[in-house]
């Protein structure tokens, strides 16, 4: 692939590279000091990380929906309305705001990533603790989406409407949900995961509607992302 678009450049076409981010990558080796081997794991990190977070995302949702089958109406109206039998653009994803909500309640519920890890550059004083330089710190999400004195006594429940406002009035502290991180070091695969799912799901609800197999266990448990322990076995009925 780098090869092909180097050509492109090498016989004369102005926007060999691309304008894509693979394009974007490529430009910077020319225009800074990234290297080829940068450029490699970065491609690495959207397709290998971000296709398992992307997953479990689209797994919860899809098991949710299933146990609540009065959000999995008010989501597929809101799609065919919406986008009606189009293709998803990205104009069209960004109105369904019911859809918003749900993957924000899925993520909420059952974070992929369950540790955040951060390195103090410089020592530092947070509250009566001293950090020291160098020092690695694990975040845990998923002690934050579970406290009652961030999201009340229904913490526990699939609400997806406590994100009917937005993000940054669904808990006590903006801080209280950070499953792409926070801050400039903010995960590069926000906008990718979340388009990413609003597509799949979107033309999942249109042509399809789907309820929890019997043998369902509900039995979240951590491998490499959080995931059901036995699988999410799915009964699906076309529309």
């Amino acid at each position: 692939m780098i090869e092909a678009r180097e050509k492109k450049v090498r016989n004369g076409d102005a926007n060999g590279y691309g304008d894509d981010y693979f394009g974007m990558l490529l430009q910077s080796q020319v225009n800074s000091n990234i290297s080829l081997q940068d450029i490699v794991d970065e491609c690495k990190t959207f397709y290998l990380a971000g296709h398992e977070t992307t997953s479990a995302l689209l797994t919860w949702t899809v098991v949710l929906l299933a146990m609540h089958p009065e959000w999995q109406e008010r989501a597929r109206k809101e799609v065919i309305q919406v986008l009606g039998s189009n293709t998803p653009s990205i104009d069209g994803l960004a109105q369904l705001k019911i859809m918003n909500m749900l993957i924000n309640e899925s993520l909420r519920l059952y974070p992929p990533v369950l540790f955040l890890t951060k390195a103090s550059i410089r020592k530092v004083r947070v509250g009566k603790f001293t950090i020291p330089s160098g020092m690695e710190l694990v975040v845990p999400p998923l002690a934050a989406y579970h406290d009652p004195s961030q999201w009340g006594d229904d913490v526990n429940l699939f609400k997806p409407e406590r994100f009917a406002q937005g993000v940054t009035t669904a808990a006590s502290t903006q801080v209280s949900f950070i499953p792409f991180g926070y801050g400039p070091r903010i995960c590069v695969g926000l906008n990718f995961a979340t388009l990413e799912a609003k597509v799949a799901l979107s033309m999942i609800l249109r042509c399809y509607t789907f309820t929890l197999s019997p043998s369902y266990q509900h039995a979240p448990a951590l491998r490499i992302t959080m995931g059901p322990q036995h699988g999410a076995p799915i009964i699906i009925h076309s529309q």
